[in-house]
């Protein structure tokens, strides 16, 4: 954990993920737990009342918030790996973000960060030219947007090498291979309901740097933020009992962006 020593960690959700009157999670509630959004812009979910209905919330309770962009697929709910070329994402990923980025200014708030989707986030985990593709939308659009990419991936290394400001992320609710990449969804350990396992697991990493795996050894990982999935059925019930475990031992909870 990159922030050990100051005891300081962020818990993040991804929000926003409803579309006209068909609603996924609770983001009220979660909003009064997390201390960073990422609010889906269009491409697997939501819409500009979505949008902005969400940036509200999160700008009345003070909540960073960063954009969720994706492969335009709503059917899949962005968790298909879509063969778009990388000039595609990179144009789909400006036009999703910069959509946030507008509506946000209409709620009063601002987009502080990037953090991709999905198929979208696990590609460019492994695949160095969509990781690229990213990252040049996300500077043609505002070089000060950070990106939150998953912790020890290449997309982590490409915005680093960029000159991006650049924050990893540990997921609470997830499963991790011995290679450190997520365990793909429909595998067994790839989804961890436990919220008392989860809350374990995370605390032996905080102390350790050392995320235990599926199948193998732990892996080492840093991090400045965990992420709870709000469309988790229990997403509420596991971002508390991850944010009470976090406070009894003595870890503060507050966005990796101020």
């Amino acid at each position: 954990m990159s922030d050990l020593n100051a005891r300081t960690i962020d818990l993040n959700s991804d929000l926003g993920e409803g579309y006209g009157p068909w609603v996924m999670g609770d983001d009220k509630a979660m909003l009064e737990i997390v201390t960073s959004a990422n609010i889906a812009c269009g491409g697997h979910a939501s819409d500009p009342e979505t949008m902005f209905r969400t940036l509200t919330m999160a700008r009345e309770r003070g909540i960073t918030v960063g954009a969720h962009p994706s492969y335009p697929d709503k059917e899949g709910f962005g968790r298909r790996r879509l063969p778009f070329p990388p000039a595609e994402v990179e144009r789909f990923v400006a036009a999703q973000t910069g959509a946030l980025i507008a509506i946000a200014a209409l709620a009063g708030t601002r987009v502080s960060y990037v953090k991709p989707h999905g198929a979208l986030a696990n590609v460019a985990s492994e695949d160095r030219a969509i990781a690229e593709a990213i990252v040049r939308a996300v500077r043609a659009i505002d070089s000060k947007l950070a990106i939150l990419a998953i912790s020890g991936t290449v997309l982590e290394q490409v915005a680093r090498d960029a000159g991006c400001h650049v924050f990893s992320e540990i997921y609470a609710d997830r499963g991790y291979t011995p290679g450190g990449n997520l365990v793909p969804r429909g595998q067994p350990g790839a989804m961890i309901d436990d919220y008392g396992a989860a809350a374990a697991r995370l605390l032996t990493w905080l102390e350790t740097g050392l995320m235990p795996t599926v199948g193998g050894d732990p892996v080492r990982l840093a991090g400045h933020s965990i992420c709870v999935h709000g469309d988790d059925p229990h997403a509420v019930v596991m971002a508390r009992a991850i944010r009470v475990a976090l406070a009894g031992r003595g870890i503060t909870v507050a966005p990796f962006l101020r």
